[in-house]
């Protein structure tokens, strides 16, 4: 059984709810029987992804942004602070405001948190490992990390955020988590967002060429949301501190991924190549000894079906 389930929450604050991975929260903790508090500025997120969502009685949606302090009704238990741009095209355009969510962000959900006697989750990122020296990743591994490069407004945000955290809870005992989330994959992802799984399947059903950077033959490892979902709330019900790395441990390299949309999707889309990205890791795996031994948590989606699950999303979503 997860841990998750050792936890009844009774209301529940996620900030980034109208985002990729925030609004798969939302949905699940709501399906749990916990109110739910979405706080988004939609400077990324969308409002069609908690559109089902708007007429639940346990469901409420606060526009604002998380660098000033938000002032709520009611008092939630738990706060889950997912609120960040988090795709490259996202951090890359929006660099100050992706730093400051990081920072001022934090700072303003612990308090909210520590205010209310609530338990804290972070969702802080494998980017915290950079262009790692180590694999796969443990979360003991303390990164190789381009202060100054263009991804560095999203590293180090979340390395600073893991900060900040941990000093919280060591200062004011607040009850704080954190999760380090790898690639995560899943319908409600915008197909121009940057990423490799949804702008693979956007070429591939369009039949353009799939752009593969580099020779194609870096890593990364895909974990399908609802997996991810399910450890995040996992980690939200345990006593764990963290960090705790999320994500499959099966890695699989982009000119592979290339390939496997091609074949899933039916396309007669070609491969090209083009230059590789600053900075961009050469391999990413996560270690998940700790998920699978204080969580009980290891990913259950293969690949190839939530591939599938997410390309009939994106389907549905070109018919006329």
């Amino acid at each position: 059984m997860d841990t998750a389930l050792s936890r009844n929450w009774q209301r529940a604050v996620v900030t980034g709810g109208a985002g990729f991975v925030g609004s798969h929260l939302c949905t699940e903790l709501l399906a749990r029987g916990t109110a739910v508090i979405c706080i988004d500025d939609f400077s990324t997120g969308r409002p069609e992804n908690i559109s089902a969502l708007r007429d639940h009685p346990a469901f409420t949606v606060v526009e604002a942004n998380v660098t000033e302090p938000v002032h709520l009704d009611a008092e939630p238990d738990l706060v889950l602070h997912f609120a960040s741009p988090a795709s490259p095209a996202d951090y890359l355009k929006l660099p100050l405001h992706t730093l400051e969510t990081g920072s001022l962000g934090t700072r303003n959900m612990l308090a909210l948190a520590r205010a209310n006697g609530a338990r804290f989750l972070l969702a802080s990122t494998s980017e915290v490992y950079g262009d790692p020296q180590q694999h796969p990743q443990s979360e003991d591994y303390w990164g190789n990390v381009n202060p100054v490069g263009p991804r560095s407004v999203y590293d180090e945000a979340k390395r600073f955020g893991e900060a900040l955290t941990t000093a919280e809870a060591g200062t004011h005992g607040t009850d704080t988590g954190i999760v380090r989330l790898f690639n995560t994959y899943g319908p409600r992802m915008r197909g121009h967002d940057g990423r490799a799984v949804p702008t693979f399947i956007r070429q591939a059903l369009a039949g353009d060429p799939l752009t593969v950077t580099g020779d194609g033959c870096q890593t990364r490892s895909l974990c399908y949301v609802d997996d991810t979902v399910r450890g995040i709330l996992a980690a939200a019900g345990s006593d764990l501190r963290g960090p705790v790395n999320l994500g499959s441990p099966a890695e699989i390299s982009m000119l592979e991924l290339a390939r496997l949309i091609i074949e899933l999707t039916e396309s007669r889309s070609s491969v090209r190549f083009i230059d590789r990205p600053t900075d961009d890791p050469a391999v990413r795996c996560p270690d998940i000894t700790l998920a699978r031994g204080k969580l009980q948590w290891e990913p259950r989606v293969p690949p190839r079906d939530g591939l599938a699950r997410t390309i009939a999303w994106f389907r549905e979503r070109q018919a006329p």
